[in-house]
């Protein structure tokens, strides 16, 4: 009788897990052994946000124990490395085939495609990847020049080609295909946003937030995890979101808070982007919602916009640049990441609200990512990976197909255009719009210069005055012509002021 094994990272958690379909195509489940490995490597590569590694860990442990009730053989290692991992499966149990679905990650599958059949010594069959639909089909797949190949046209052929949101196959479902400039509101203050669902540990997760408190790095703390870890619970996350806050989502997904991060979004990507979540019944369930009526048009577009544009576009320019996204630095960024983001202590108010909340809950939302975060080291020339670094560090959700193209590409702007066309940069008044934290900050969001003006401000008009030739050039024209309005001499002041902020207040 053969025996076949099959590795499953620890992100790929799936109920329909194609490596297992396969090899029970090729022998009984009794034959099949299904692996699971906890890297010390993997999870010492970053100081990781605690609850991340809680969360991981324990979604392993319970899918292991539910592959066993299911009948399936698992053998469950704590090892130095995957490799070492594999290679004492191999000697135990000594299987004629090893077989695993194609990494989401580009080091994990360069292993797996290149090098892991020699270091273990038996064949290794490697299937497609199914957690992400631009793998089973790519809009731009006969297209011979992918440089510019922007989102717009890829969320509209993803659409097409999925049949979400749509009537028929070639009209979008509200006659429009993109809603994203009625989702552009900032959190009214009488509105009272609900609280997401939460989960009490069980002993399971409590075992293994112990493990967790001896890791000596790490950012965050393991207390209050409420977070799903099953399938189910999962899924109560999900119904939750579709139930309680999806008719809102669109109008103020751009919008930022003191009340919180979570607001109205679904804070499901760390699920999803470890299987406890299937990508297509998420799509079918937000739809589901708004053909019954119970969700506008513009939040269900602005929602499917999020997973089925920007998240596979995200993953798919990954696999476009890799490995040398991880380099990428066009605009030849060289400071490091400011201290203030890994220990919260500014007067900048909207970065302390959001740096504060990623090290306590690993979690921010994609507006405050963009605008806040990643703006903030645009317009003062933090080093590309620095910067991907500290996301990959403190999000509980961000892994590298996700956080290399989002933060180099889209957030920095550093991959000399392929992910976006332009810097998403912005001065202070855009968060004073979009937000209430400039309320009592120390920091004035209408003044450019001076003692008290907003370092957005005078970090933004110092970028433009920078960069104005190579921005002139490009579609951030409409910015740079701003500059006009400035004289010689208030040029000479913002350049001094931000000069003098990044050297002294940020200690670069």
């Amino acid at each position: 009788m053969t025996t076949v094994s099959v590795w499953i990272p620890g992100d790929q958690l799936l109920l329909q897990h194609p490596a297992i379909q396969i090899a029970e195509e090729q022998t009984t489940r009794e034959q099949i052994h299904i692996i699971l490995i906890e890297s010390l490597e993997r999870l010492r590569l970053f100081p990781y946000q605690r609850k991340k590694i809680v969360l991981l860990l324990s979604a392993m442990r319970h899918y292991a124990d539910r592959l066993r009730t299911e009948g399936y053989q698992v053998d469950y290692i704590q090892a130095k490395s995957f490799v070492e991992g594999l290679q004492e499966h191999a000697r135990r149990i000594q299987p004629q085939q090893l077989i695993t679905m194609a990494a989401s990650e580009y080091d994990t599958r360069y292993l797996q495609q290149k090098e892991l059949e020699k270091l273990i010594g038996i064949p290794v069959t490697v299937v497609a990847n199914t957690q992400f639909l631009v793998e089973l089909y790519s809009p731009f797949a006969n297209r011979k020049e992918t440089r510019h190949a922007v989102m717009e046209p890829f969320y509209r052929a993803m659409r097409q080609h999925y049949g979400i949101l749509m009537d028929g196959k070639e009209s979008p479902s509200g006659g429009r295909w993109n809603y994203d400039e009625l989702n552009r509101e900032p959190l009214p203050r009488q509105l009272s946003v609900p609280p997401i669902v939460t989960f009490a540990p069980d002993s399971i997760t409590q075992e293994v937030i112990e493990l967790v408190n001896t890791f000596e790095n790490g950012v965050g703390t393991t207390t209050h995890f409420e977070y799903a870890v099953t399938h189910e619970q999962a899924q109560q996350a999900l119904n939750d979101f579709i139930e309680c806050r999806l008719s809102r989502f669109g109008p103020y997904e751009d919008a930022m808070s003191t009340q919180g991060s979570v607001l109205y979004h679904a804070q499901i990507s760390l699920y999803m982007n470890i299987g406890l979540l299937d990508t297509m019944e998420i799509l079918q369930a937000a739809e589901a919602a708004y053909r019954q009526e119970q969700v506008p048009i513009q939040s269900v577009e602005g929602f499917i916009r999020q997973i089925l544009g920007w998240r596979e576009y995200m993953y798919w320019q990954y696999w476009q640049q890799m490995p040398d996204l991880r380099t990428a630095n066009s605009w030849n960024a060289q400071r490091p990441m400011p201290q203030m983001f890994w220990d919260g202590q500014t007067r900048m108010n909207c970065i302390k609200h959001v740096a504060t909340r990623v090290l306590d809950s690993g979690y921010s939302n994609h507006i405050e990512r963009l605008m806040v975060v990643c703006n903030f080291c645009q317009l003062a020339g933090v080093k590309p990976y620095d910067v991907a670094a500290w996301f990959l560090s403190c999000y509980f959700d961000a892994y590298d197909w996700v956080v290399l193209p989002n933060v180099i590409g889209m957030g920095l702007n550093a991959d000399n255009g392929r992910t976006t066309s332009k810097p998403y940069i912005a001065s202070g008044k855009y968060i004073d719009r979009m937000s209430n934290y400039c309320k009592g900050c120390t920091y004035s969001p209408n003044k450019r210069t001076g003692p008290d003006a907003c370092p957005f401000n005078f970090l933004y008009w110092n970028f433009l005055i920078e960069n104005e030739t190579r921005l002139r050039a490009g579609r951030s024209n409409q910015n740079v012509l701003g500059l006009r309005h400035i004289n010689d001499q208030e040029r000479l002041e913002i350049i001094q002021e931000a000069r003098q902020f990044l050297q002294d207040t940020l200690q670069f």
